[in-house]
């Protein structure tokens, strides 16, 4: 065996997904391994082979992911990664991450990877920092009520509904409604083609006996400008009292009234006395509308993890919320043509990032600058953990940078891939 990583060819494509779904413990449908198969770019797919057999696989995708100030940019979708378990500490998942950060350097188009991580431990020391997080709840809709601004309830009630218990039946109008939303908070991926399907898989093993995936779309004089994706879970009582759930899997709306008559309709399903999200912002506007935030069983969690392949490129492709003129000594070990003094100038307009031989305001790692780069993770917090340092104490350099680094809205990434 060599521990060199090789590229996919397609006539592999089978067993080398076999041995990932193993390594997950996972099983799939005939829909969604040819679902997988569809999108997997099989030239950026590699692999290790032992005896003629897979046993590590890799990928990347080409996404292209919203930052701060609104840009959709080139970013490369780490994926699909395994070791098979009779392989492990031998090296093989460096290898990996070597040849894909390799080869995303040297296309030079994305200066930007992303990842979402099964185990975080494993990814911080190739770079990858967290760079956004998730809501989930339980919202106990039995004694929680929804009050909304009495403006914002009558302009919500002047819309039109469209409801459908088969999803797919409204897939043109929800995507709409997404591909206008993308540029609107960062983390956000648009959907190349293929990705409209993903969130529409609805294995029938995952329901845990919840209906099949439904839909509602909120329309405006005929177009749409919000959905909800969501199943409805019944149970009853042994009094015979109706306690069902309703599933929430995807909502988006392109203004306060479209997203305010969404979830009046989800408080309002019958027959139901919870409503269960499991992948929603941060700063989910709903947080401020209920009335009873200690019955809406609200936890966080990690989503999307990211680091930059070129420090300058990744720092000119973003906006920054206040003027910033800072000098940035970055340490990247496994990438280390990152590593060395950048000057960063910029404002909401632009940014340009070059080598600088100026002395540094800030020192940091390439993992603190992934975390921060999307705006949701704040540098002073960081710094506060002695994980970025003001170089020259009292100079406000670390401030300023903080404030320009901040988004107006927390980065988020919708769904897994």
């Amino acid at each position: 065996m060599t521990k060199e990583p090789r590229v996919l060819q397609p006539s592999e494509w089978d067993a080398w997904y076999d041995v990932l779904l193993s390594a997950f413990v996972s099983q799939e449908s005939s829909e969604e391994r040819e679902l997988y198969r569809s999108l997997t770019e099989v030239e950026r797919s590699i692999g290790v082979w032992d005896e003629g057999r897979p046993v590590a696989t890799a990928g990347l995708l080409s996404f292209r992911m919203t930052v701060p100030g609104g840009a959709v940019v080139p970013t490369a979708g780490v994926t699909m990664v395994s070791v098979a378990p009779t392989h492990r500490r031998r090296g093989l998942l460096r290898s990996m991450m070597r040849r894909q950060l390799d080869d995303v350097r040297a296309a030079g188009t994305e200066p930007l990877a992303v990842l979402t991580a099964s185990e975080p431990v494993i990814y911080g020391r190739f770079g990858y920092g967290l760079a956004s997080r998730f809501l989930s709840a339980r919202i106990d809709t039995s004694r929680v009520e929804l009050e909304l601004p009495a403006p914002l309830a009558a302009e919500a009630d002047g819309l039109r509904l469209r409801q459908s218990d088969e999803a797919a039946s409204l897939l043109e109008e929800c995507e709409a409604v997404y591909a206008r939303a993308v540029p609107r908070r960062p983390g956000m991926l648009e959907r190349g083609p293929g990705w409209e399907r993903v969130p529409l898989l609805d294995p029938e093993r995952d329901r845990e006996q919840a209906s099949p995936l439904r839909c509602v779309v909120v329309l405006r004089d005929g177009e749409p400008v919000g959905y909800a994706r969501y199943a409805v879970k019944p149970h009853w009582t042994d009094a015979d009292a109706a306690e069902g759930e309703v599933r929430l899997r995807e909502l988006e709306a392109l203004d306060p009234a479209g997203y305010a008559a969404l979830w009046q309709f989800l408080w309002g399903i019958d027959l139901t006395t919870a409503i269960v999200a499991e992948n929603r912002p941060l700063d989910d506007p709903w947080l401020h509308l209920v009335n009873d935030p200690r019955r809406c069983g609200t936890a966080v969690g990690d989503s999307l993890y990211l680091r930059p392949v070129d420090v300058g490129a990744a720092l000119a492709a973003r906006c920054y919320g206040a003027p910033v003129d800072v000098v940035l000594d970055v340490e990247d070990t496994f990438c280390p043509w990152n590593t060395g003094r950048w000057r960063l100038s910029g404002d909401e307009k632009g940014a340009v990032c070059e080598p600088t031989r100026d002395a540094a305001d800030l020192s940091l790692s390439v993992r603190e600058l992934g975390r921060a780069y999307l705006g949701g993770v704040s540098l002073t917090a960081l710094a506060g953990a002695g994980l970025v340092c003001e170089e020259r104490p009292g100079s406000g350099a670390l401030r300023a940078t903080a404030a320009a680094f901040a988004s107006e809205v927390q980065p988020w990434l919708p769904h897994g891939f």
